[in-house]
């Protein structure tokens, strides 16, 4: 785990702020939904992606496909435009 050197104090109502650079870093906005883990001492904030999201149409299905050693999710559609993007920057069109 790397440290940012960044300390926030817990509010009132038990809230910390995020701040907008890490925010900004992992892709997190506003109103993104966050998971929350402890693990021993530590909690662990992670923005939640529903399993099985189509990393291009953001389709949450069962008939999702894992591809590139389990990182990347695709639906036939979101498979069917990536080819299409991969084909035209492959053919220079």
């Amino acid at each position: 785990m790397k440290s940012t050197g960044v300390v926030r104090k817990v509010d009132e109502l038990g809230r910390i702020v995020v701040p907008m650079e890490l925010r900004r870093t992992l892709g997190i906005k506003e109103k993104d939904p966050i998971e929350i883990f402890s693990d021993g001492d530590k909690i662990v904030l992670k923005k939640y992606e529903a399993r099985n999201t189509c990393v291009i149409t953001g389709e949450v299905s069962d008939d999702n496909f894992v591809i590139g050693n389990g990182k990347v999710t695709l639906s036939k559609e979101g498979a069917e435009l990536l080819l299409e993007d991969i084909n035209r920057k492959l053919l220079n069109v």
